[in-house]
């Protein structure tokens, strides 16, 4: 394991900062054309609850890509798996820039989250191929780090790109990167799966190992806890472009001020939990933690239906929901992947399907409820973090770690 060697150090930024900015270009096609989303339903003569069926569709792609790339990941080794998923990523950003209509949008907007979900999926299994425990937390943690550059940035770049260069332009800069990133991991980035750990399963297995990792109570509970919160995260995603600059009069270029001072927020609280990450354990600071996204979520929902605070009274509790992603993503992954170091392809599929299925119904929501107020946008993000913490308490107190690994090892080859 690399934690080991002498020069551990070294190789885990490194590492970190490939997998981070592999991870990042999620976050980056998400984020970077919010400040955009009015503008293209006015150039496209829609609504904006129109194109924002375009942000659906990506967390859609995400959910299917990801349970098709776990497996074949763990079969065919994380690095061509990777390279295939960038290259439709670059080729489906390419088609998005010279859309005409909204339909289009969605479909392309579908095919680029396909191929960008590789780098979702890929480095969760690198970090368990090369991790476990509390070194896997750390890591994932620093991952974090590098990732929340992403959303700091991209609303940024993506309101300066608006106004200068238009909303297309976004599209190219996001080609860019995919295809820096495939040369740059396809030179850097080691295989972390040998031939001899990979798995040849066929279709029937494949099936059977999802659904024996589904029946893992436990598993499931730090799943869902996890990706509950997430979920809560791409509501705010989904609504942030029209309460931030319908309802309270924001321009398109400052939108990333506000953006960005959530996304430091959360890289502030991924590094302060990689810090708590030996010494205190991972299941204590999610029953710490969640309470507290419940609380900002119904501040949250209160200041949304009274008005109270006017626009501070929803930035405030939004911070306080979004900094709870830095503490509960990386341990739930974490304490959800840890026994499943044989399937670790599948088992962080599983996962990612997970999160985003639960991603696109919560984005959906706020869409299909918007009525011009922020009380949809809040009442989601509210009930993301309540249904967060009742997943966490249907979590069995006790667990026979060693059947949990054994279980994950034995599966049908």
């Amino acid at each position: 394991m690399i934690a080991a060697e002498g020069d551990g150090h070294a190789i885990r930024h490194r590492l970190a900062l490939i997998l981070g900015a592999l991870t990042a270009i999620g976050p980056l096609a998400i984020d970077m054309y919010l400040p955009a989303l009015p503008g293209i339903a006015r150039e496209l003569g829609v609504p904006i609850a129109a194109v924002q069926v375009s942000l659906a569709s990506y967390f859609a792609g995400m959910s299917i890509g990801q349970i098709l790339y776990g497996p074949l990941s763990d079969r065919l080794g994380r690095k061509p798996i990777l390279s295939f998923g960038l290259v439709i990523f670059v080729g489906a950003s390419l088609a998005c820039a010279f859309t005409t209509s909204v339909t289009q949008l969605v479909v392309f907007r579908f095919l680029q989250a396909l191929g960008g979900c590789a780098p979702l999926v890929v480095p969760r299994a690198v970090v368990r191929d090369y991790f476990d425990g509390r070194e896997a937390v750390r890591m994932l943690s620093m991952l974090i780090l590098v990732m929340m550059l992403g959303p700091i940035l991209a609303p940024f770049v993506g309101g300066q790109l608006l106004i200068r260069f238009g909303w297309r332009s976004m599209f190219f800069v996001l080609a860019g990167y995919g295809f820096v990133w495939l040369v740059l991991a396809a030179w850097l980035l080691p295989e972390s799966l040998q031939a001899s750990q990979r798995r040849r399963e066929s279709v029937a297995a494949i099936v059977s190992t999802y659904a024996r990792i589904l029946r893992d109570r436990v598993y499931l509970g730090w799943v869902l806890s996890g990706a509950l919160v997430f979920a809560g995260l791409l509501a705010y995603i989904s609504g942030s472009s029209f309460v931030y600059i319908e309802l309270f009069d924001v321009a398109p270029e400052r939108f990333g001020l506000y953006f960005g001072a959530n996304a430091i927020g959360l890289m502030i609280a991924s590094q302060v939990n990689r810090f708590l990450a030996g010494r205190v354990d991972a299941a204590t600071v999610v029953r710490v933690v969640l309470p507290f996204a419940v609380a900002s979520g119904a501040a949250l929902l209160v200041d949304a239906a009274t008005g109270f605070g006017g626009f501070a009274g929803i930035l405030i509790p939004l911070f306080c929901f979004i900094i709870c992603h830095g503490f509960v993503g990386p341990n739930t992954t974490a304490l959800a992947m840890s026994p499943y170091g044989a399937v670790a392809g599948s088992a962080s599929a599983l996962m990612g399907t997970l999160q985003f299925v639960l991603g696109a119904a919560s984005g959906s929501l706020v869409s299909a409820f918007s009525n011009g107020t922020a009380v949809p946008f809040a009442t989601v993000i509210a009930g993301c973090a309540l249904c967060a913490f009742v997943a966490f308490l249907t979590i069995p107190a006790t667990r026979d770690a060693a059947g949990r690994q054994s279980a994950a090892s034995a599966s049908p080859g």
